[in-house]
């Protein structure tokens, strides 16, 4: 079921095998830092960003401006909106689960962002069936997923009660550790001594506790909120008139229940691609693109 409590912002299916499981996509995290506005202290307006010329030292018109790409030093190949258009992944609304791994052969760096899944329509059992397998052969889905016009590697995991899906990052935007001068992961190779070890092992002992992250704050936001409380308690706030911002428009996908295909599957009928097939060709059930316009103040930090 849908919750209340986070905005769906994504509606498609995971897909693995013959089976589709509708599903919708919530945020897991929420932004807590703190977040400075610039402002005009004159006029107390909101400061904006402006295009300018980094050579001349002027604004440049918005139809003056052009996309490209470095291609050598002082080299640049400029674009086209329409041939950036074009190169864009094409979104079907679908989790395409491509390969089962285990949890433990992703490297730490790889993990970028996590999301909840919930299911939708007539997915809930489908999506405890496959929750519930993965907890059992302690596997994860390895997938891809396209998310406003952006193509993602993903790996799918349960946790608890739910599905989460944790954008990962692609192979060649991770450095290798091969550039670092880090100490041998072999103990007499790294010259350490069997009381250094055990001493070591013992103060983690010491200092372990059940994980509680409730128990760990942002220090420097709790202090400065508690300033701003203060201040504005005492009637020193200055009222600042935000510019109108158009709302977008949202369009969400029609994600047909394949359920039956799971049976099938297990007994060994029609194959993948032929099932996609008829599929896709089914009209009203094919899987619609969703676009979105997130409509967002822009801010600078101090």
């Amino acid at each position: 079921m849908e919750t209340s409590t986070s905005r769906v912002f994504w509606k498609g299916a995971i897909s693995f095998g013959l089976v589709h499981i509708p599903v919708a996509l919530h945020s897991a995290t929420s932004e807590s830092g703190l977040d400075f506005d610039w402002l005009d202290k004159r006029t107390m307006d909101p400061i904006g960003y402006k295009r300018i010329n980094k050579k001349t030292g002027k604004e440049v018109e918005k139809e003056n401006i052009v996309k490209g790409i470095s291609y050598d030093e002082g080299h640049y190949v400029v674009l086209t909106e329409d041939e950036i258009k074009a190169a864009l992944p094409k979104s079907t609304q679908t989790i395409e689960i491509e390969s089962f791994v285990s949890a433990a052969e992703i490297p730490l760096a790889f993990f970028e962002r996590p999301y909840y899944l919930a299911p939708i329509g007539k997915g809930d059992k489908v999506y405890a069936l496959l929750r519930e397998a993965l907890v059992k052969s302690q596997r994860v889905g390895i997938a891809r997923v396209v998310i406003q016009t952006k193509q993602h590697l993903a790996a799918l995991m349960p946790d608890g009660p739910a599905l989460v899906l944790i954008l990962l990052r692609w192979a060649s935007e991770i450095r290798s550790i091969d550039e670092l001068n880090l100490p041998s992961s072999a103990t007499k190779s790294a010259k350490l001594t069997t009381p250094e070890l055990s001493m070591a092992t013992q103060l983690i002992e010491d200092m372990s506790a059940p994980w509680k992250p409730e128990r760990f704050k942002d220090e420097f936001a709790v202090e400065v909120m508690a300033l701003v409380k203060k201040k504005a308690k005492a009637g020193q706030t200055e009222f600042v008139s935000q510019p109108e911002v158009e709302p977008g428009n949202t369009r969400t996908a029609d994600i047909i229940d394949l359920t039956a295909l799971l049976q099938r599957s297990l007994r060994g009928g029609t194959t993948k691609s032929s099932t996609a097939g008829k599929t896709r060709s089914t009209g009203s059930h094919g899987a619609k693109q969703t676009s979105k316009s997130k409509a967002a103040s822009r801010r600078r930090s101090a």
